[in-house]
């Protein structure tokens, strides 16, 4: 890389700061990072691609943490690890029927605790595929 870059790379970082949040800059855009307007610029395929890899090892790496989780087969922890995603930690948690009933190994009712949920009300389509997977195994 040459001088130049490290130099505005140095001054940027000074003069934007950084911001692991989105917030409202001073010409009203939406922005994070050191500066990167979301609203004109976005992001590019491969930075979405690497957000979603690290997002999914969050998302595995609390999923994974529950007893049952070895007995499941993989379309199933596909299935839990999308809800972990879309939930977050703690919203995921609260399924205490479902985890209750993996924990028995009842697939069926896990499934059926998915769709008597909020979750499943808020997200349509993206419950009813989890439900089947969960079903399906």
């Amino acid at each position: 890389m040459t001088d130049c870059v490290h130099i505005a790379k140095a001054t940027l970082r000074d003069h934007e700061g950084l911001k692991l949040h989105p917030y409202q800059c001073t010409a009203g855009r939406t922005t994070i990072g050191y500066g990167r307007n979301l609203d004109d610029r976005g992001i590019a395929i491969d930075e979405a691609e690497q957000m979603l890899d690290r997002d999914v090892g969050d998302a595995l790496l609390d999923a994974c943490q529950y007893s049952y989780w070895h007995k499941l087969t993989e379309r199933r922890k596909a299935a839990l690890i999308d809800m972990r995603f879309c939930l977050g930690a703690g919203g995921f948690s609260k399924f205490k029927k479902m985890h209750s009933a993996l924990v028995l190994g009842d697939y069926d009712e896990a499934a059926a605790q998915i769709m008597d949920s909020n979750f499943a009300r808020q997200t349509g389509r993206r419950a009813e595929n989890l439900h089947q997977m969960m079903i399906e195994g």
